[in-house]
């Protein structure tokens, strides 16, 4: 008992520490006026559905841990709900990127088409045998680790000097949130003398769908994914393997 009340409170700290790094990159971006609320409605429904369920899983995490099973169920059963929304609007808002030229200057456009709907796959993929594996606490809440990190990459990325690590920006900001999985895996072995095999899990599918990602993308059935995809916009036409030039200084 004393030992899985440790674990639920570790689970708590990494879920904690993992929101609010990941709401920081957004913030930061923000200050810095690099961003702003003129974006398109659809990014902004994405982005109450991606706080949204950020903050339920917080939310989970500490009632796991402060003894609140009863809500924690009943708060499961919103997260499941709010988890398709997120998995409906992902998609919408990069392929809306796409097509209107919104794709940040280091990123291809075609691998961005690609990439971004695989991180969320891995995550749906990782909350659903989570939820499945419910009962099965010890796989349960390291699959709930492993379902946040594969949304890490956008607030990550929003610290990282991004410009300057092309052509791999996209990689590089998804792989850090490895942290978390590594912390949990060092942990694992110490507390109970063996890595949990969920660690191992979360990492193979988050590391097989960026190769992935990367591998299609290159490819001819990346080219038509992409011709598709920007058919009747104002990208038709255009290299999606091309990055897009970075914004011009405003004249004074």
């Amino acid at each position: 008992m004393q030992a899985r009340t440790g674990d639920l409170r570790f689970f708590r700290t990494c879920i904690t520490v993992m929101a609010v790094v990941l709401v920081f990159g957004f913030v930061l971006q923000l200050a810095m006026g690099r961003s702003s609320f003129g974006a398109p409605l659809i990014v902004h429904l994405h982005a109450v559905a991606f706080m949204g369920w950020v903050a339920i899983t917080v939310s989970q995490a500490w009632l796991a841990a402060g003894g609140a099973a009863r809500f924690h169920r009943l708060l499961g059963g919103l997260a499941v709900a709010w988890m398709v929304a997120l998995a409906a609007l992902g998609p919408l808002v990069t392929i809306s990127a796409v097509r209107t030229g919104r794709v940040p200057f280091f990123f291809q456009p075609q691998h961005l088409l690609l990439a971004d709907p695989a991180m969320l796959i891995g995550a749906v993929l990782l909350f659903a045998c989570a939820v499945a594996l419910r009962k099965q606490r010890d796989w349960h809440t390291r699959l709930q680790v492993g379902a946040l990190m594969m949304l890490m990459g956008p607030g990550v990325g929003r610290i990282l000097p991004l410009p300057f690590l092309k052509p791999y920006a996209f990689e590089i900001a998804a792989v850090l949130p490895l942290a978390a999985p590594l912390i949990g895996m060092a942990r694992d072995q110490r507390v109970h003398g063996r890595i949990h095999p969920a660690w191992l899990w979360s990492i193979g599918v988050l590391l097989s769908l960026l190769i992935c990602a990367r591998v299609i993308a290159l490819s001819p059935a990346g080219n038509a994914i992409y011709a598709a995809a920007t058919a009747g916009s104002s990208a038709t036409g255009t290299d999606g393997r091309a990055f897009p030039p970075p914004p011009q200084p405003m004249s004074r």
